[in-house]
């Protein structure tokens, strides 16, 4: 069963964003295959290929290779939308960072993965929503500096990352590196890794306050943004984030969706689906991505996708692929 594209919000900063950069949001849009008047709409929205086609046209339009960075350094107070709003409100970084990964769906076709290390270290890997082509590696370097300019805002302190990986080289990499604060490593998925001291460092512009004003209007829009989407995409984009907690129950997932069980199995079975079939299949992608982009052993794998213990991860891996999940690993590494 073939689904239509998933839209997301395109919020109306993108023009004042366009115009400090010195460009004319028409002609940005225009070279993208947009209409001129997208912006001005009032719930303006794109799928993902159409996100990537405007921001491949805003860096053809800007047209220097240190374009991301110079992007992120103009982001200016009246840019902010209320998600980012919402994650400069948070107490820290470790807080903005959760904030940001529940919301940033509502302002780009992405999630945001959050991997914890033993040591306090926290690992930040986008990760891009409904589409099968690569994005560009601009803005796979323009998210990460995001979330480093995202800590530097909110601190006031000159935030440097721990570790910085891109899935190749981009010109003017010493200027990146410079910028960034530390090596990039080249040949892994995107991801930057924030310091145990760096997470922990209260943010100045943060406020309870404020995150009660933005708090109902964001829910809002998560409910607008879901309901576009299917029931077994609201299960799906669900699983994702209670997976990690060990919440994933079908009671659980009913519960959320205001609903009962019974009426959860009937209406995905009217989509042609399960819910035991969406687990595996969340799973099985979840677990791929958590092979392929990260260092995480089997049994932190096996935690994070709610298996009981690490031999049921082992077999159902098995029974997905065909192959154990290291042998998987070792040849599907970039």
């Amino acid at each position: 069963m073939s689904a239509a594209p998933r839209l997301f919000f395109i919020e109306a900063g993108w023009a004042t964003l366009m115009r400090d950069l010195g460009l004319r949001p028409a002609d940005v849009l225009r070279r993208a295959g947009l209409a001129e008047d997208l912006l001005s709409r009032p719930q303006a929205a794109l799928d993902t290929a159409g996100y990537f086609r405007l921001w491949l046209a805003l860096e053809a339009a800007v047209g220097e290779p240190l374009f991301p960075v110079r992007l992120v350094d103009a982001l200016s107070v009246e840019v902010f939308s209320p998600p980012l709003f919402a994650a400069l409100c948070s107490a820290d970084l470790a807080a903005a960072l959760q904030r940001l990964a529940q919301h940033k769906r509502l302002v780009a076709p992405m999630a945001l993965d959050l991997l914890g290390r033993a040591d306090g270290r926290l690992v930040a890997q986008p990760r891009w929503l409904g589409s099968q082509v690569t994005p560009p590696l601009s803005l796979m370097l323009a998210e990460l500096a995001f979330l480093l300019r995202l800590a530097r805002l909110g601190t006031r302190e000159p935030v440097r990352a721990l570790q910085l990986s891109l899935p190749q080289r981009p010109q003017r990499g010493e200027d990146i590196e410079a910028w960034f604060g530390c090596e990039l490593e080249v040949g892994g998925p995107p991801a930057i890794t924030f310091a145990a001291a760096d997470i922990e460092r209260p943010f100045l512009t943060a406020s309870d306050t404020m995150w009660r004003v933005f708090e109902p209007e964001l829910r809002r829009r998560l409910a607008e943004l879901d309901a576009a989407a299917s029931l077994g995409e609201r299960v799906r984009a669900l699983l994702l984030e209670t997976l990690p907690a060990g919440q994933a129950g079908i009671d659980t997932v009913a519960s959320r969706l205001a609903m009962s069980r019974r009426t959860l199995q009937r209406r995905l079975g009217e989509e042609g689906v399960s819910f035991q079939s969406l687990v595996a299949r969340t799973r099985e992608e979840l677990a791929r991505h958590y092979l392929q982009g990260t260092q995480l052993s089997h049994a932190e794998i096996s935690f994070l996708l709610g298996f009981e213990d690490p031999n049921s991860f082992f077999r159902a891996f098995q029974a997905w692929t065909g192959a154990t999940p290291e042998r998987w690993r070792q040849a599907n590494l970039p």
